[in-house]
């Protein structure tokens, strides 16, 4: 495994993190609860020290399993949770419909406070804004709250976590707005096969020396290298709702990338981590762990070859040409 230390703080976090929604939610099948500690706690002899939750995910669950498993190394991890949404919204299927936003002032305060009970701790390492918009991002209570409860050393960072899902046009406003206002880091969705979002800012995020993270680095399983055109999801897999096409088209271009892993160095599920963390502005990854295979194979990621310069830039003009895929891609 191999760190990282955002720009302008002392936040240190592994290149491979752990997102904890796929042990505490029911999107990913993974439903015993033994197995789900003994991935986390996993995790952590692997070297993977950064671990991305929320109160969303479970209703509370994934932050108190989190606290639960790694209290006794607390001081060798990265707790990262959210806030912003109003867990009381329960109307629908929580977890894929989006529940109500809450950024008052008032309400951040008791939602780090709610955080901090569950996850065990007295410290929040990375407080992110959970699918900000701007005007939450760009809010000045909304910031003024953040600096306090860092003043408290109730958090030591914050940043915002852009969702929920590609908007490439808003997403990209909401990261500018805050690289603008200061924020310590964002978390996006970009990957070999989704750039919409990232490639617009990654140099002003260079530039105002903010680290950034990105969820979903394997375009949702598409680049794990299990999929074929014959796979059904089960309807509890959120990737049930996704029309037939995605997961054809997704398919087609993820032959032509068949390149990256000649040799057998890299799997293709690393090479998609390697294609991120080729840019020192990206902190960490997200990759969705669901089983022991998984974590072992993305953990040892970074510790495979990383893309050459043809390599980066052959994936590049595939992504430019829409893999030769029509209509061409306008995210």
């Amino acid at each position: 495994m191999r760190y990282r230390t955002f720009p302008n703080t002392d936040l240190t976090v592994s290149e491979v993190g752990f997102g904890v929604w796929t042990v505490s939610t029911d999107w990913w099948g993974v439903t015993d609860e033994a197995v789900r500690r003994d991935l986390l706690r996993k995790a952590f002899d692997l070297g993977i020290t950064h671990y991305n939750t929320a109160p969303t995910y479970g209703d509370g669950y994934g932050e108190t399993i989190l606290g639960e498993v790694l209290s006794d190394v607390r001081d060798k991890v990265i707790y990262a949770t959210k806030f912003g949404y109003d867990l009381t919204d329960t109307d629908g299927r929580p977890g894929h419909r989006e529940r109500a936003h809450d950024y008052d002032p008032a309400s951040i305060r008791r939602q780090c406070e709610d955080s901090l009970r569950r996850l065990g701790t007295d410290v929040i390492d990375l407080y992110e804004g959970h699918n900000s918009r701007i005007e939450h991002i760009d809010s000045d209570d909304v910031i003024a709250t953040l600096q306090k409860l860092q003043d408290e050393g109730k958090i030591r960072y914050w940043g915002v976590s852009l969702g929920p899902k590609i908007d490439p046009g808003r997403q990209v406003d909401e990261a500018r707005a805050a690289i603008r206002r200061g924020y310590h880091g964002i978390q996006l969705i970009y990957n070999l096969l989704e750039q919409a979002v990232g490639s617009p800012i990654l140099d002003e995020a260079r530039e105002a020396g903010i680290g950034l993270m990105t969820r979903v680095p394997h375009s949702s399983g598409l680049l794990e290298g299990n999929l074929t055109p014959d796979t059904t999801f089960p309807s509890w897999d959120h990737r049930s709702h996704r029309p037939k096409i995605w997961l054809d088209e997704g398919l087609q271009k993820v032959d032509q990338l068949e390149f990256l892993t000649h040799g057998g160095a890299r799997t293709i599920g690393q090479a998609a981590l390697q294609f991120i963390l080729r840019d020192a502005i990206f902190m960490s990854t997200l990759p969705n762990i669901y089983d022991e295979a998984g974590l072992k194979e993305f953990a040892a990621a970074p510790d495979t070859p990383p893309l050459t310069k043809p390599e980066y830039l052959d994936v590049q003009k595939l992504y430019a040409n829409n893999f030769g895929l029509e209509p061409a891609e306008t995210m």
